[in-house]
């Protein structure tokens, strides 16, 4: 079992883990707690009660969140001539064709968090699944990542858009934002997160779809919040400030 520091076991012997919290107590609470020197993040957690071994009830998606993540999100684009220049443009951090992706093969270069690609360059890429697949890094056309608007998948990556999907035990793990972020841009990307993640739901889905929803920071003990509790967040941040 890991060894907690006592401000982590200070903050979780104030948590009451019989009660599902709202999401702005949660907030509220996380940011008490917060104790370290650097910026924490808020991360949440959704439990669903999906069958992930059916191809038809895995999740997998993208959301533009309102107010980003607020960290610098690198990218890698694999593109060639006119598209390779648009990216560059757009702002990518690493672009190149068949020399990035030797980097990437030989020497295990990952250092980005999103890796685009276009139509053409896919042969050359799916080479990297060995590497780029076991981090969600591979390029997938189902979340806009092989495109051939390579300008807006930059620049729609660098505004704060992610990728969401199902892991083994079928549960979205995200981050929401950070700790800094005024608790109404909090709640926002929040609100945006389970709306998405609701929206998704699989027409094959059986039984309750959600199960938990958990919020927790970095280094802070995990917080169940309301799974109802979505609409008017903003409403009622207002109305206890």
């Amino acid at each position: 079992m890991p060894k907690h520091g006592k401000s982590y076991v200070d903050a979780r012997k104030r948590v009451d883990a019989t009660r599902e919290y709202t999401p702005h107590q949660a907030v509220r609470l996380l940011k008490d707690f917060k104790r370290s020197k650097f910026d924490e993040t808020l991360e949440v957690h959704v439990r669903t009660g999906l069958n992930v071994r059916h191809a038809d009830e895995q999740l997998r998606g993208t959301i533009a969140l309102p107010h980003g993540l607020g960290k610098e999100v690198k990218i890698a684009v694999f593109a060639q001539g006119d598209k390779a220049r648009e990216a560059e443009e757009a702002g990518a951090d690493f672009v190149g064709a068949e020399d990035l992706a030797k980097r990437v093969q030989e020497e295990g270069f990952t250092d980005f968090d999103v890796a685009i690609a276009t139509p053409d360059m896919m042969p050359l890429v799916g080479r990297l699944g060995r590497v780029l697949g076991p981090q969600g890094k591979m390029p997938n056309p189902k979340v806009g990542t092989v495109t051939m608007d390579v300008r807006r998948a930059v620049e729609e990556s660098k505004s704060g858009k992610v990728e969401y999907r199902t892991d083994r035990t079928a549960i979205v793990h995200l981050s929401v934002g950070k700790l800094s972020f005024p608790d109404e841009q909090l709640l926002e990307n929040y609100q945006a997160i389970v709306e998405e993640i609701n929206r998704a739901k699989p027409a094959s889905a059986k039984g309750k779809y959600i199960h938990t929803i958990t919020l927790t920071s970095t280094m802070g003990p995990g917080l169940k919040v309301d799974p109802s509790r979505v609409r008017n967040l903003i409403e009622e941040t207002a109305a206890v400030a």
